[in-house]
């Protein structure tokens, strides 16, 4: 009986924790003794600076927004001002656009020039001292700043006072240290959580499988931003392609036309 109890018990934790990650219900919206609720669901940026990788997956309607980083603009091998602006056409969803100075004054300088390319740009500034203080400074003139290159908690709560729209923490980059990436989110979910009013959004980032989605979904990161393949095999399953030649087979034998 008690084997039975405790997990029924386990079972209704883990079933807070996927709601957690759907329904978010704010005290301030307390309203004649009732919870008004809002429901919202992990964004998917996707993870490239390929126009004709991001052109596909926005016609899903499945993609809110970009990211890219200096790695993947050198492998395009195009000017960054152009694949940006290119990118931001495209899609109405925010678009990450990295700076490439450490010191605080270019990066400032750098994310004024960035923003004024297109309106979605998000300004994407490293976690540094000097990164947090371009974050502020940038946060209190109305941009959007995604703050990356996150490895702890401590650090994801210093963006998050520095006013950044976004925390990216680099969860596959803990995993090939031996470390579990996925705790960090959850630590960073835990203490974003605790207070009411923080607007920063959890942006995992540095995912490297359908798992990793999954895992980040229930623990209730806002966003996830994917590689294009990795967004393709969520769709992925050997029973869904077999099932589907199977009516495909069963329909051809009826010897009917939908259309």
């Amino acid at each position: 009986m008690k084997f039975e109890e405790n997990k029924r018990k386990g079972i209704l934790l883990q079933r807070c924790c996927v709601i957690r990650a759907f329904v978010k219900v704010s005290a301030s919206r307390l309203r004649f003794g009732f919870y008004e609720a809002e429901f919202r669901l992990m964004k998917f940026f996707v993870d490239t600076a390929n126009i004709e990788e991001i052109r596909e997956l926005n016609a899903t309607g499945l993609i809110d927004g970009v990211t890219t980083n200096p790695s993947l603009i050198a492998k395009s091998g195009r000017d960054f001002k152009q694949v940006i602006q290119e990118i931001c056409a495209e899609t109405n969803g925010p678009v990450s656009a990295e700076v490439a100075a450490t010191d605080h004054e270019t990066m400032l300088k750098e994310g004024l020039v960035l923003a004024r390319l297109a309106k979605n740009v998000a300004v994407k500034v490293p976690l540094t001292l000097d990164g947090l203080k371009t974050c502020k400074a940038l946060s209190s003139e109305g941009i959007a700043v995604n703050v990356t290159l996150c490895f702890t908690a401590n650090q994801a709560l210093l963006a998050a006072k520095a006013g950044a729209a976004y925390i990216s923490p680099f969860i596959g980059r803990l995993d090939d240290l031996a470390l579990d990436g996925l705790e960090l989110i959850e630590e960073i979910r835990t203490i974003y959580d605790n207070y009411d009013g923080l607007k920063t959004e959890i942006l995992a980032a540095s995912i490297r499988s359908p798992n990793h989605v999954k895992m980040v979904a229930m623990i209730g990161a806002d966003v996830a931003t994917i590689p294009p393949d990795v967004i393709k095999k969520l769709a992925d399953h050997p029973l869904t392609d077999k099932g589907l030649q199977t009516f495909l087979a069963d329909w051809k034998a009826t010897g009917q036309s939908i259309l």
